[in-house]
């Protein structure tokens, strides 16, 4: 039951991943969060993390989708929510230690020297604790060990 590579390869614009959730490879992190449709259109305009109270009300939006896809056995939907969650925590970390969002110097020679932001940093804290009650779901992982069990070549 090994996980397999996201597949850049498909056709993301042709492919409806409700109607073929076979298709779907979970990929490692965030992975094609930004191309598996019709989550990225539902749960993406949810995703905010300028402010805690942004972050707060973005994260238990996406939680109740996780919660939605949850009830319909839809593991794909999970996944996409947790992914959208896991990034609301890198994206806000991002930003807590960097204000600029930029890591590194140009030329990408040097990691550049924090510059905290501390309510990014709460917003992260925020998202994090959503990532990790999605992640550690027992329905999740259930369905997840199903998917990957019928996944071609796993």
């Amino acid at each position: 039951m090994k996980q397999q590579p996201f597949d850049y390869d498909l056709d993301f614009g042709a492919i409806d991943f409700r109607e073929h959730p076979e298709l779907y490879r979970i990929g490692r992190g965030e992975q094609g969060v930004l191309l598996v449709e019709p989550y990225k259109s539902e749960i993406l305009p949810h995703w905010r993390f300028k402010t805690p109270e942004i972050a707060r009300l973005s994260a238990d939006r996406i939680l109740n989708l996780f919660e939605v896809y949850k009830n319909s056995g839809d593991f794909v939907g999970m996944d996409m929510a947790r992914k959208f969650l896991q990034m609301g925590f890198t994206r806000s970390r991002r930003y807590a230690n960097h204000r600029s969002g930029r890591k590194w110097s140009p030329g990408r020679t040097d990691i550049l020297p924090p510059d905290v932001d501390p309510i990014k940093a709460e917003s992260a804290s925020i998202f994090h604790a959503a990532y990790v009650k999605a992640k550690d779901d027992p329905e999740y992982a259930r369905l997840k060990a199903l998917h990957l069990s019928r996944s071609p070549g796993s």
